[in-house]
This record gives C-alpha cells, structure tokens and sequence, in this order.
C-alpha cells in the first residue's frame, strides 16, 4: 500500500516507523554483540587466509605435477617459487588486512588496503626479478604457469564459500 501525503511517499505502513517526525530515516546503530553475531553469520564471508592457503595447496601440487611430469628437479623448483610469486606477497597483504590498524575506521580501511596492495604488487615484482638468481637453471614456463594458475585459484576459493 502506498500512502501518499504532499511532502513524501511512503510505501508502506510498516515501514513508516523507521522514519522520524519530519520524514527523515533513523539510523540505528548495531551493538557490538549484534555486529559480531552479523559477521558470525554471513555466508558470503570469505576468509583471506582461506584463499592463501587453497593457492599454496594448489601450488604445491602444480609443482609435484610439473615435477613428476618433466622428471626435472629444475621444472619442480620452478613451478614452486612461481607458486612462491603469489602466495608469499598474498599473505602479506592479508596479514596486513587482517590487523587491528586496518579496522580503525573505514577511511584507514581504505588507505591500509591500497598501501598493502602496493606491497603485495612490488614484492611480486622483487620475486619475479630475483627468480634467475634463486632457481638455477630456472624454467620460465614452468614459474609462470604455476603462478598464473594460483592467481587464478583465488576465484575458485571465492566459489567454495560456506553455504548456508
């Protein structure tokens, strides 16, 4: 049902409640045990060491993969510091996400999350730039097949959220 007045609309009885005198909404603000219990329970949340983990199982196992298959200890070495390239920087930023000073409020969210993207971007550089030096003899194809498939890993972990 719509109730119309000459100021404003409102569509429904019930939710003429949430409003104040003048029309405005109220705001209510969640108690601290509310907000917990809100973030307790949705399903959609998906924990950044959860997906870091997924990418390091799956990386290791690209790794024993391309191991096995080549019979090379180089291609294995390889495909694991590529694996290497994505988990090591990942962790990082979500050690970072995950401290108390990222939380303070969300303008420090934000800041904290581009700050530790930048890091997570640059130590993903330092890596890559170093491989020649810490694999020898190193397998290009190897490092960037097994780096592209934990990158592409994270969406898969996304899709294994817990439903409820």
């Amino acid at each position: 049902m719509t109730l119309t007045t000459p100021d404003r609309t409102l569509r429904s009885h019930a939710w003429a409640d949430d409003s104040d005198d003048d029309g405005a909404a109220v705001i209510k603000p969640l108690t601290r045990e509310q907000a917990r219990a809100l973030v307790a329970n949705d399903p959609h949340a998906v924990s950044p060491w959860r997906v870091i983990a997924v990418q390091a199982a799956v990386g290791i196992l690209v790794a024993l993969l391309s191991g096995l298959v080549s019979a090379k200890w180089n291609v294995f070495w390889s495909a694991l510091y590529g694996a290497g390239v994505v988990v090591v920087p990942g962790a990082l930023m979500a050690r970072g996400m995950t401290s108390a000073l990222s939380r303070v409020s969300p303008g420090a969210s934000a800041v904290s999350f581009m700050s530790w993207e930048f890091v997570k971007i640059g130590v993903s550089v330092v890596l890559l730039v170093l491989a020649t030096r810490i694999v020898q003899p190193l397998s290009w194809p190897a490092l960037l097949v097994a780096a592209a498939v934990c990158i592409k890993v994270y969406w898969l972990a996304l899709a294994w959220r817990r439903r409820r």
